[in-house]
């Protein structure tokens, strides 16, 4: 299987447009030892040539443009996208799918409360249905197994995971039930990747499913759960925005050091996480845990380092 990370930072990339915190305006002044990102989104690939869009990003265009992998060759217009599946409905990945509408129709997976957000508190479906037939909408199933239009060889799983929806679902502040998902790839050969940019708690379901994984690419949003609010550009919690935070008792980190995989990825970085700083101290400590934070362009052969 092949994996690129087309975008690896939080709605708002980074660094914000409109942040000064000492992260955005530390990679803007170089100050700080950083990378600039781009909102996150990966694809993949059974055979390097046509590619499955997990989750379309806002910055979609340029992360195109950057990404050779997508351009398709021999034809006046097309793409290498064959596919797209989305996670959830959150502006962050879902915006992108409006700059694609040269390229309608695209094949579109996810769940019937996914699809309902978004031909109605933010209707992309209805509205790009005014050109050349838009998004065609595909069910999924959570936990039933399904193939795509391309990439036969590979197999994908949608794991419910519990999170919080967007402000324009009716899912917004459940106090229980699975409001995002996560993907589990698995290759013929049974290979197994797990995209998870959105994570608020980790269940019984979750914790079987990564230990399983092959790669874990696991939300990586905030390293405190008040991080906003330490660092003084908001007010939500991790947890209000359906992320848990890296470093609490029972945060991810716990997770990922729990799983015998051999490389262990953050993804959906938010721009005011210390460890997008690469000589903070939280970033050395991820080093020594052997976690990786991925940046955009990370490119990854699942097999290379199958034991």
């Amino acid at each position: 299987m092949f994996i690129k990370v087309l975008g690896s930072a939080a709605g708002g990339g980074f660094p914000q447009w409109n942040c000064n915190c000492a992260n955005c305006s530390g990679l803007r002044n170089g100050s700080i030892q950083a990378q600039a990102r781009t909102q996150s989104s990966i694809i993949v690939s059974d055979n390097g040539e046509d590619w499955v869009l997990c989750n379309a990003s806002p910055d979609i265009s340029q992360q195109i443009a950057h990404t050779p992998e997508l351009i398709k060759k021999g034809v006046l217009r097309g793409t290498a996208i064959g596919s797209i599946i989305l996670t959830d409905s959150q502006i962050d990945h879902t915006t992108g799918l409006l700059s694609l509408r040269e390229g309608c129709p695209h094949q579109v997976w996810c769940t019937p409360e996914v699809h309902g957000d978004l031909t109605s508190g933010f209707p992309i479906f209805t509205m790009l249905q005014h050109w050349n037939g838009g998004l065609q909408h595909h069910a999924l199933t959570p936990l039933e197994p399904f193939r795509v239009d391309v990439c036969h060889s590979l197999q994908f799983t949608a794991i419910p995971i519990l999170s919080n929806a967007p402000p324009y679902s009716p899912y917004r502040d459940r106090p229980a039930g699975p409001q995002r998902g996560a993907v589990h790839e698995t290759t013929g050969n049974g290979q197994t990747l797990l995209y998870a940019p959105g994570l608020g708690e980790p269940d019984a379901v979750i914790h079987a499913v990564a230990a399983k994984s092959r790669l874990p690419v696991i939300d990586g949003t905030v390293w405190q759960d008040d991080e906003l609010l330490a660092t003084g550009v908001g007010k939500n919690t991790g947890k209000a925005m359906g992320h848990l935070a890296l470093a609490e008792e029972q945060g991810l980190m716990a997770l990922l050091a729990a799983l015998p995989a051999k490389r262990k990825i953050l993804i959906h970085i938010n721009n005011t996480n210390p460890i997008l700083n690469e000589q903070s101290p939280q970033r050395a400590y991820l080093t020594q845990q052997g976690i990786e934070v991925s940046w955009d362009g990370m490119a990854i052969h699942l097999q290379e380092f199958a034991s």
